[in-house]
């Protein structure tokens, strides 16, 4: 069957009537699979911390512990005191070098890593960490709290730091610390000589509702059905047509008796 042939047959009053109810069908169908798919995400289940407002560090975690997942990511202030002299540069970021400083959180006289800043240049960060000599970090805190990084980053036998691991903090920090956070803090604000750090909230995590995805699919096979189905009656009309003129054509081809 051509293409001129079908439509032919498709095109007479009949069959139109039909294809606007199969498109009327299709399209309940369609809106039914995008309501389904709706609900597929409103109805699964969100992960999601409120980590924009700011929480004090105390009274949301303690030294000598394992950092809860739940926590990644969350405003924290707190009242510092930085160390003289304890501050590593990390190099190989992707946004440049990172300035890390050693900070004793008042009241709990723990130890926590703060990564001050950014700088485009080694002689940058080097510049930034002398200028703290004389004029230490603003001993009030506020920034991201999140997980500490594996030291296995870093490359020892070049002597180059590029993770901050709070595992190996602790051995060149000149202080030796009395506890310590299991994270540490990227600093919201932009101390002098250093650029800020960017640090996003982390992103929203939604699970599907599976249930509901495979309806909203079978609600769109449902709609697909109804066009094929029309085309199958369209199909079978020119099917018998064509049979009832080759039955015509052999009964008036044969010889009368």
């Amino acid at each position: 069957m051509t293409p001129s042939e079908f439509f032919r047959v498709a095109r007479r009053p009949k069959w139109i009537g039909v294809l606007v109810l199969a498109l009327a069908i299709a399209a309940a169908f369609a809106a039914l699979g995008q309501w389904q798919l709706e609900r597929s995400f409103e109805g699964g289940e969100v992960t999601h911390a409120e980590t924009e407002t700011i929480v004090e560090l105390t009274s949301l975690t303690e030294p000598q512990g394992p950092m809860a997942s739940a926590l990644t990511g969350q405003k924290v202030s707190a009242s510092v005191d930085f160390v003289d002299g304890d501050y590593v540069v990390l190099e190989g970021r992707k946004d440049g070098f990172w300035v890390v400083g050693h900070a004793v959180v008042d009241g709990t006289g723990a130890s926590l890593a703060v990564a001050l800043g950014r700088a485009d240049t080694r002689e940058q960060a080097d510049a930034a960490i002398a200028g703290f000599e004389s004029e230490p970090p603003a001993a009030s805190l506020e920034g991201r709290y999140v997980p500490t990084e594996s030291p296995q980053e870093s490359d020892y036998q070049a002597g180059e730091h590029r993770a901050i691991a709070v595992a190996e903090l602790i051995n060149l920090w000149t202080q030796p610390p009395a506890g310590v956070y299991g994270g540490y803090v990227v600093s919201a604000d932009a101390y002098p000589g250093l650029a800020v750090i960017d640090a996003p909230p982390p992103a929203v995590e939604v699970s599907l509702n599976l249930m509901n995805f495979l309806y909203a699919i079978e609600w769109v096979i449902f709609g697909g059905f109804a066009m094929f189905l029309w085309y199958r009656l369209v199909k079978d009309a020119w099917e018998e047509e064509n049979e009832a003129a080759a039955t015509e054509l052999a009964d008036s081809a044969s010889p009368v008796e």
